[in-house]
């Protein structure tokens, strides 16, 4: 994960420059080693003393505006050179050098960071698959200098000031008596060149953000919360280095009618209770935009479920489907005309079935009677 540069210091985002200043000054009056000289302090003050550092310097302070790590190999949030990443410069700013040699000056074409868009698409998209535009807002390759920063394309020429190492050394008075320190070099920001014509409309970045319209492949049987992956769609680096990658994250907005687990589709059947006794069908309109018969035999009982095998979700990349489960709730009527009441009367006469206290061995759900135990168990 990329280090929080701003929360280091307790500034928000929109911090100026004095803020940040302001901001270090008050953490270097606690955690400086002259006024405190444990090892957690020194650690402290080294992490604030870098986090001055990145946000004070503008290119910087852009990667980390833009989710990475202006420190780590990349401007990512990974491991850096050697595997130190940001340790090294901590070690260096200390001792002078960095941890396992010099580092020399940075390059100036470094790789994009990956973008993360979330787009919303129907349980039917999600089942047949579909074509979805979006619109993406990343730092794109500048059309004006083609990401050579330089407003005539001409090469950067060497510092003068580091003489092209991308850092400065400075003697520093301690309690600990002489040390020496290395920074970026302040005029060539560590990449140990300049560019004497900035280009205006990127201002030497080699790339600006921009509006983008693409179109997302949506596979069948997709699940809300996957993402897919667009290579090189995401964030150009700086210098006009390769694009990061784009994942779009797909939310899937509730049905009407069915709901989802893995690759079932559940509904519910209102069915009378006649209808549940005799039998019945019921037509359900499918996702696909066809129509599918449900049978409900005669006697099915309340919350019974009737599965049909392969009517449900496509598996994403594979053969077969789900299943569609109908989950049976049998309606009873609250008023009932003259004739119904008298059909009714004449079934309850004519039926030996009385009602009465259901046991665990008389009752037709012997689960219910698991189900009661079990909870009481807890």
């Amino acid at each position: 994960m990329a280090r929080d540069y701003y929360g280091i210091l307790g500034v928000d985002r929109e911090a100026t420059e004095q803020e940040i200043k302001k901001a270090y000054r008050k953490l270097a009056r606690t955690y400086h080693p002259d006024v405190n000289p444990s090892e957690e302090a020194a650690e402290r003050f080294a992490e604030i003393s870098l986090a001055q550092e990145v946000l004070l310097d503008p290119s910087k302070r852009r990667i980390v505006d833009r989710g990475g790590d202006p420190m780590e190999q990349g401007g990512m949030g990974g491991a850096g050179a050697q595997g130190f990443g940001g340790f090294a410069d901590i070690f260096e700013s200390f001792f002078g050098g960095a941890a396992g040699g010099g580092r020399g000056p940075r390059s100036r074409v470094q790789p994009g960071n990956d973008a993360l868009l979330r787009t919303a698409i129907t349980l039917e998209e999600a089942f047949a698959g579909a074509k979805k535009e979006v619109t993406v807002d990343t730092a794109v390759l500048c059309d004006k200098c083609q990401g050579t920063g330089s407003e005539s394309k001409s090469k950067p020429i060497t510092c003068d000031y580091c003489e092209g190492s991308g850092a400065v050394q400075e003697v520093q008075q301690s309690f600990l008596g002489n040390v020496m320190t290395t920074r970026d070099c302040p005029k060539c920001h560590g990449f140990g060149e300049i560019i004497q014509d900035p280009c205006r409309q990127c201002a030497g970045d080699g790339r600006v953000r921009s509006e983008r319209d693409l179109t997302v492949n949506i596979p069948p049987g997709i699940a809300s919360g996957m993402r897919i992956r667009m290579a090189g769609q995401g964030e150009v680096g700086h210098g006009g280095g390769p694009a990061g990658d784009l994942y779009v994250e797909v939310q899937t907005l509730p049905h009407k009618v069915f709901v989802r687990e893995g690759d079932d589709l559940h509904l519910r059947l209102s069915v009378p209770m006649y209808d549940a006794a005799l039998g019945t069908s019921v037509v359900v309109d499918n996702l696909a935009g066809e129509t599918t018969s449900v049978d409900v035999p005669a006697g099915t009982q309340p919350n019974e479920r009737i599965v049909l095998s392969g009517e449900g979700m496509p598996r994403l990349r594979a053969e077969g489907a789900g299943n569609m489960v109908a989950h049976v709730e049998v309606v009873v009527p609250t008023e009932l005309s003259r004739g119904d009441r008298e059909a009714l009367e004449k079934l309850r006469e004519g039926h030996a079935d009385s009602p009465g206290v259901a046991t665990e061995h008389t009752g037709r759900d012997e689960g219910f009677f698991t189900r009661v135990r079990d909870r009481f168990r807890r």
